[in-house]
């Protein structure tokens, strides 16, 4: 097969392989390659150039900036887990396998239909792969991005149980959004601590919101949670801390249709918060989250 390969070579902690190595075990699987950096502003157009799948190596952030690009086009895209989190590579039961063992079940590996969630509202429409939410995740992203000992940290599952203790700290005192919210219609006001749509079964620092999760079936999990429901939160996020993948016994929906109205909250899109420091805050709005259709196809193993 022709690949064309997108990587970002500073994913991740500091000994992830580099470019060569990525390329000689493309070669050695028997594929061309074609090689594109991230960090060259270039890379989107290398998206335009035939080839047979698009490999990204990187974390769940480049992947997802790939992902979106891709989106509504007849070309699977092939994650290469080298990020902290790698949330998509989990979903889609990459992340236990060397990259020698994905790159080599490329031949008779799956095609898997995703869905993608379109976010609407007063900063336009985005596209998420992983969640959109607000509460708890969305305003601790900021606090999370200037901490310097997360920055420091060299091990990917130390950076991802120091990102939860960070959520574990903020919930004692993070206070819930009145939200006037609709789903597919329904009425379900309420006071929340926490709200993610989700559209893997991952956000964030490894949280495992929505195990069940059907990539394809047109709906997003929708995870609530109320004040009363604080201490369910925690003992979920003190088990993840620790590395173990325990269900949550957290309030959930399914819904193709998500309506709130929105009063000044942050709320973010897979890793990106809103607003920024640069962003206008404009009059109170609506906010629409809905689902398209089928929008990518993954490659996954067939194990």
């Amino acid at each position: 097969m022709l690949i064309t390969l997108i990587h970002n070579p500073g994913a991740g902690v500091d000994d992830q392989p580099d470019s060569e190595t990525l390329l000689s075990i493309i070669r050695a699987a028997g594929h061309e390659v074609r090689y594109q950096p991230s960090e060259n502003g270039t890379w989107a157009s290398a998206l335009d150039e035939p080839a047979d799948l698009v490999a990204v190596a990187g974390g769940d952030g480049t992947v997802g900036r790939v992902a979106k690009k891709l989106i509504g086009r007849d070309l699977p895209l092939a994650p290469l887990p080298l990020g902290t989190a790698n949330n998509i590579s989990k979903t889609l039961g990459l992340a236990d396998l060397s990259l020698a063992d994905i790159v080599f079940g490329w031949k008779n590996a799956r095609h898997v239909s995703f869905d993608a969630g379109v976010a609407k509202g007063p900063w336009g429409s985005r596209y998420f792969m992983e969640a959109f939410g607000l509460g708890l995740f969305a305003c601790t992203l900021p606090i999370a991005e200037g901490n310097r000992k997360l920055k420091a940290l060299k091990d990917a599952d130390a950076k991802v149980a120091h990102a939860i203790g960070l959520l574990r700290q903020r919930l004692e005192d993070c206070p819930p959004n009145a939200l006037d919210l609709r789903l597919d219609g329904r009425d379900t006001s309420g006071d929340y601590v926490m709200l993610e749509a989700m559209n893997m079964a991952f956000v964030g620092p490894n949280l495992y919101l929505a195990p069940d999760l059907d990539p394809d079936d047109g709906m997003l999990d929708v995870v609530v949670v109320t004040s009363e429901e604080r201490d369910k939160l925690h003992d979920s996020l003190a088990t993840w801390q620790e590395g173990e993948l325990e269900h949550p016994k957290l309030t959930r929906h399914l819904a193709r249709v998500i309506q709130l109205e929105w009063t000044g909250f942050e709320v973010h899109f897979d890793d990106e918060a809103w607003p920024g420091d640069d962003d206008e805050r404009p009059a109170l709005t609506r906010i629409e989250v809905t689902v398209e259709r089928d929008a990518l196809k993954f490659v996954a193993p067939r194990t």
